[in-house]
C-alpha cells in the first residue's frame, strides 16, 4: 500500500506561488521604478529607498522580510494540508485588501483579482487532498498519529492495525 504522504503532491502549487510571488514583484517594479525622490519621499518610501533602492526585497506590508521559515512542514499530511489551506485563506484575505486599495489602477487590479482567483483554486485543491488523506484513515483516532511513519506495534497483525494505529485483537 502506497503511504498516504505519497498520495498527495504539491508541487505543481508550490511552483505556481513562486510564480505569484514574480508577478507581485513585477507590479511593484512596474509602479516604482520611475519614481522620483520627491516621490519616493511623499509616498513614505524613503526607509525602503535607502536599503534597496527601487529593488525588489519580499517584504510584509509592515516591513518584515520574507523568510523561508513562514512555511513549515511536518511530514504529517493533515497538519500539513491544513496549514496549506490557512496559509490560501490568508493569501486571499491579502489580496482581497490589495484589491480595495488599487480599485483606480486597472492593471493593477486585474492582476491582482487573477491571483485572488488561484488562491481559491489552491484552496479548493488542498481541501480535496485533505478529505483524501482523511477518507483513508480512522475518523475516530486521524489526530493521534502520523499515517506516514507511526505502524502497527505488532509487524504480523493482519487486522489492519497500521490503520488507526492500534491494534484490534
Amino acid at each position: 500500500m502506497t503511504p498516504i504522504s505519497h498520495t498527495y503532491n504539491n508541487t505543481d502549487t508550490g511552483t505556481e506561488e513562486l510564480n505569484h510571488v514574480e508577478m507581485i514583484c513585477t507590479i511593484v517594479h512596474q509602479l516604482t521604478r520611475n519614481l522620483t525622490v520627491e516621490q519616493i519621499k511623499e509616498q513614505g518610501f524613503a526607509d525602503y529607498y535607502v536599503d534597496h533602492t527601487t529593488g525588489l526585497w519580499p517584504q510584509a506590508a509592515s516591513g518584515m522580510p520574507f523568510s523561508a521559515s513562514t512555511f513549515q512542514s511536518t511530514g504529517d499530511p493533515i497538519a500539513d494540508l491544513t496549514e496549506d489551506l490557512a496559509a490560501e485563506q490568508k493569501a486571499r484575505i491579502t489580496y482581497d485588501n490589495i484589491l480595495r486599495l488599487v480599485k483606480d489602477d486597472p492593471d493593477v487590479y486585474d492582476a491582482i483579482k487573477f491571483l485572488r482567483a488561484r488562491e481559491i483554486v489552491h484552496f479548493q485543491r488542498f481541501g480535496e487532498g485533505l478529505r483524501l488523506v482523511q477518507d483513508r484513515l480512522d475518523s475516530r483516532n486521524f489526530y493521534a498519529f502520523n499515517p506516514a511513519f507511526d505502524k502497527c506495534a505488532n509487524n504480523n497483525c493482519k487486522n489492519n492495525c497500521g490503520r488507526n494505529g492500534r491494534c484490534q485483537r
